[in-house]
């Protein structure tokens, strides 16, 4: 790892829009907490040179995982600089960052961090093995409490009827949801995507994963914080997922684009909006990709329980096929004996024609002919 690091600088106090913008070789400014596994992956393919967090990347109330990944890759992280240098670096300024002492310098200022390193990961993961009983006593007893409260109206209540260009009766519905191996799982499921054509449901950024990939979404759905003008503006449909009482704070964005949309007001989270749309609109079946269910993904969110995914799924559980994770079971690769598998049916094939045919047996002793005139004039050059 470099002593002294100097490039250009790209920052935005929201890491999941900030890398759509970053550029390789640049420096990451970052104001995020607890930096996830998603976020340093995403960190690490814009090829950052270094990562400068104005917050803690690692408080102690999560295992570090995504920190430790970004330095396991030679990426230096540089914590606490405070929030000051959104004030004063700008897009594309270069910054000098001195990776042992931790001091980033900029337009004449100079900002005191804290070098990361993999000793003091190792005390914030003992912090959080310390914690954890108490994080999970509180993330359970919220869950629960929601449950008592909310949880037979989410179980029954009626989902509002969207008027959509996209017909969703009797057809495979697709969600993508922007979470950990979205990616790789996306990629392992293509050939079902091919072939049944499901309708592609993009949940915010998800629906620029599905561009990614060369497909258009559908719909999108979610308040309208990640995803792209271009993902908005080639979408069939949009679904701006509210609150209960209808507020619906993404409908101002749309607006601003000229685009038209319809409001959800639903409990929970965006992708479980998405899969009660997909329910509700008359859905045979509903794959979903990268959604979230672990404990840690929810707290990495800054969720406090999961109580709404939970019924959502007891609601929509026998249309769901969930390919979190498939891209681990299933790497799709072709493998030698595929290979020896088609050349030997192939030659079983055509002994059978040959056997059927005499005008076959001719072309083949033809062909074989070709090929030994050939290889005898391959072997007197070498030799």
């Amino acid at each position: 790892m470099k002593r002294v690091i100097k490039a250009p600088a790209r920052l935005d106090r929201v890491t999941k829009n900030l890398v759509k913008r970053l550029k390789h070789g640049e420096i990451a400014i970052i104001c995020h907490e607890d930096i996830d596994m998603l976020a340093a992956r995403e960190l690490i393919n814009a090829g950052v040179v270094a990562v400068i967090n104005a917050l803690s990347s690692a408080t102690g109330n999560l295992p570090p995982d995504g920190v430790a990944t970004l330095i396991s890759c030679g990426i230096p992280v540089i914590d606490e600089v405070g929030e000051k240098i959104f004030e004063v670096v700008q897009d594309g300024d270069i910054v000098l960052v001195n990776t042992l002492t931790g001091s980033v310098e900029c337009n004449g200022v100079v900002f005191n961090g804290k070098p990361l390193t993999e000793s003091e990961l190792a005390v914030k993961t003992d912090a959080f093995s310390k914690r954890v009983g108490d994080i999970v006593k509180a993330f359970v007893e919220n869950t629960i409490d929601y449950i008592q409260r909310e949880g037979v109206e989410v179980l029954t209540a009626r989902v509002p009827e969207l008027k959509l260009k996209t017909d969703l009766v009797g057809k495979h519905v697709l969600i993508v949801v922007r979470g950990r191996g979205c990616e790789d799982d996306l990629k392992t499921i293509m050939a079902y995507v091919r072939d049944k054509r499901p309708v592609l449901i993009g949940v915010d950024g998800g629906a620029d994963l599905l561009l990614k990939f060369g497909l258009k979404p559908d719909i999108v759905i979610g308040d309208m914080d990640s995803v792209s003008d271009r993902a908005l503006e080639l979408a069939r449909d949009i679904v701006v997922h509210a609150y209960p009482d209808g507020r619906a704070p993404g409908i101002k964005r749309i607006n601003e684009l000229g685009l038209q949309a319809s409001v959800l007001p639903v409990r929970g989270t965006s992708e479980d909006a998405a899969m009660l749309l997909a329910y509700a609109g008359g859905a045979s079946l509903i794959v979903a990709v990268g959604t979230h269910t672990g404990f840690l993904e929810f707290l990495e969110k800054g969720r406090k329980g999961m109580a709404s995914t939970f019924l959502v799924r007891l609601r929509v559980g026998h249309l769901l096929v969930d390919a979190k994770g498939v891209s681990q079971l299933y790497s799709g690769k072709l493998k030698l004996w595929h290979i020896a598998l088609l050349l030997l049916i192939g030659a079983i094939i055509a002994l059978v024609v040959v056997k059927v045919s005499p005008y076959s047996l001719s072309l083949l002793r033809a062909i074989m002919l070709w090929f030994f005139v050939r290889l005898e004039k391959i072997f007197s050059f070498i030799f």
